[in-house]
């Protein structure tokens, strides 16, 4: 019981997401195995950015370059890949995620060296690494390696589960899941992972208990950029080249992260509620265009739904520094 007190806002997201699901059911009887595998490679990106942004939230900043790491991530990806096959793309995703963690590094660099806000160090190299993608790659292009592409697309097959099960599996959820477990888990339990909590929490407090503030910092921005290399990776290997322009990502990010459970002024929270936030909305955007809004009315919605969450983040961040 005690475990179902302290996660109960998780179970609560966990439940809404199932009636939404249930609710699209409703609204199309044919939704299945493939709009669930639609849903989950059109969430993946979505899922790295919110996991990239609650680490940095966590640690009791924010960052505004998320998508534009993920633009760079995306289109050295496909660069890369293009004309490769077999064991030689291995290198280049290790090459990508290297780049991602180099860009975190250097936004947390800045802002600890500067002592400027996140928000507003964040927001410059925003433009940086968006310009840095476009002379990477100035128009969409390049391609993804077909097996990785693969890995991703399609349902779960096991031999071991019977394939009515795993029918109702994507391929990319199960991704998902691995990456985060295997760079979440062991984080949180590290003595990174506490104190990036604890700078979070109250980095004065932090400081004089021995954390390296200044280190924590730029690990937890670094460990951000890795997370967002990922999402660019996806979202290379969902459309099958690279796209320069950064995505609707930050705002949706945000969003994900305060209806998630993790608090903006840091220190709480953790990686599944804002994943399950992810799915949320994402299934809500499904079930209005299932609905048959009017796309730009389902933007209106959409946008609006994503403010409210953020606006409401951003009072109770008030009200906690206040108490």
């Amino acid at each position: 019981m005690r475990a179902v007190r302290r996660n109960g806002w998780t179970l609560g997201l966990a439940l809404l997401l199932a009636a939404l699901l249930l609710l699209t059911k409703l609204i199309q009887p044919s939704f299945g195995a493939s709009g669930l595998d639609s849903l989950g490679r059109a969430a993946l990106p979505f899922a790295f950015a919110v996991a990239a942004m609650s680490v940095v939230v966590i640690a009791g900043g924010i960052d505004l370059s998320v998508a534009s790491m993920m633009a760079v991530a995306g289109v050295t990806a496909a660069r890369l890949m293009e004309g490769i096959d077999g064991a030689m793309a291995i290198p280049v995703v290790l090459l990508v995620l290297l780049i991602g963690a180099v860009m975190g590094a250097v936004n947390g660099l800045l802002i600890v060296w500067t002592r400027l806000p996140d928000i507003v160090v964040t927001l410059g190299m925003l433009f940086v690494w968006e310009g840095t993608a476009l002379l990477i790659l100035n128009a969409p292009g390049g391609a993804a390696t077909p097996w990785l592409r693969q890995a991703i697309l399609g349902p779960l097959v096991l031999p071991v589960i019977p394939e009515a099960v795993t029918a109702l599996i994507p391929r990319s959820l199960l991704v998902l899941a691995i990456i985060l477990a295997l760079i979440w888990l062991p984080l949180r339990r590290s003595k990174l992972g506490l104190s990036i909590y604890a700078v979070g929490s109250d980095a004065t407090a932090a400081f004089r208990s021995g954390v390296a503030v200044g280190r924590t910092r730029v690990a937890a921005y670094a460990i951000a950029g890795v997370l967002a290399a990922f999402g660019g990776l996806s979202l290379t290997l969902a459309t099958g080249n690279g796209e320069p322009i950064p995505g609707p990502y930050l705002l949706a990010a945000v969003a994900s992260v305060v209806l998630g459970g993790v608090a903006l002024t840091g220190g709480k929270g953790g990686l599944l509620g804002p994943v399950l936030a992810v799915f949320i909305l994402r299934t809500l955007r499904l079930d209005l265009t299932l609905l048959s809004v009017d796309p730009n009315v389902t933007t209106i919605i959409e946008g609006t739904i994503l403010a409210l969450i953020v606006m409401m983040g951003g009072l109770l961040a008030i009200k906690e520094k206040r108490a």
